[in-house]
């Protein structure tokens, strides 16, 4: 094992927290998870790899309950995912620098939390309306956030759902769930781009222990969204988490700052 044992509880609990709050959301808390490892682990590759493989775990189970729970209709995610799957595997084929990497992802995980944080005030009335957009849109959505969630080793749901929501495409509950699905075949995507660029790092016990632990939490995530949170909860929780997040890998990992 590459962590100490007493360091490796932490990181399972602190796993845990994190797929219970963003499951919550329809995330799989990739940003976070990469957040994480970067406090534990020195090896890039390994970061991205077992950040995927988690993200992977959690909305497998959300996705499942999203569809079951009458949330999600494939032929209204299909535009999106048809384009966002060969971008997100170009994405994870580039090998980015390290701090290159982390300024980008942190840039755009703060851009997307402030963008969603203000909509929940500013159009407060009108949130439950929804809006009709050409077909194509989906297509060039999908394709762009693909290949930035591939570039920055994430699901790419945390980039897409905040332009949806702010697009008032649909009732917050769906976006979840799209965003859900969304990252369950880009993480897909994008683990086949590291297998073929040769970036694939999996130490296996921190791997098996830690996708135990995000597989606990998401599933007690998921289960708490679909009872309990209004649509601006949604959005707000969503804000928050992403924001924390951004300004941490922004200035810490991407910058050196703190």
């Amino acid at each position: 094992m590459q962590i100490p044992i007493e360091h490796f509880v932490l990181l399972c609990l602190g796993f845990f927290i994190v797929a219970t709050l963003y499951s919550s959301v329809g995330f799989g808390g990739g940003s976070s998870y990469l957040a994480l490892l970067t406090l534990f682990l020195g090896s890039f590759f390994a970061i991205r790899s077992i950040a995927l493989i988690c993200n992977l775990v959690v909305v497998s189970g959300s996705t499942y309950l999203y569809f079951k729970n009458g949330h999600a209709k494939l032929k209204d995610f299909l535009p999106f995912i048809l384009t966002s799957i060969p971008l997100a595997f170009l994405g994870a084929s580039f090998r980015l620098k390290e701090n290159i990497f982390f300024v980008i992802l942190g840039i755009s995980l703060i851009l997307s939390a402030t963008f969603l944080a203000v909509q929940t005030y500013k159009w407060k009335r009108s949130q439950l309306e929804t809006k009709e957009y050409p077909g194509y849109l989906s297509y060039f959505l999908g394709a762009g956030i693909g290949f930035l969630s591939g570039l920055v080793g994430i699901g790419g749901g945390i980039f897409l759902a905040p332009v949806l929501n702010h697009l008032k495409w649909d009732k917050a509950i769906r976006i979840a769930a799209l965003a859900s699905f969304f990252i369950l075949v880009n993480s897909v995507s994008g683990l086949l781009g590291l297998i073929s660029s040769d970036s694939l790092s999996l130490p296996w016990m921190e791997t098996l222990g830690l996708a135990i632990s995000v597989l606990l939490g998401g599933q007690l995530g998921i289960r708490i969204s679909l009872k309990r949170l209004s649509a601006n909860g949604i959005k707000r929780v969503t804000a928050l988490l992403v924001f924390i997040v951004g300004v941490r890998v922004l200035l810490v990992n991407g910058l050196g700052i703190l």
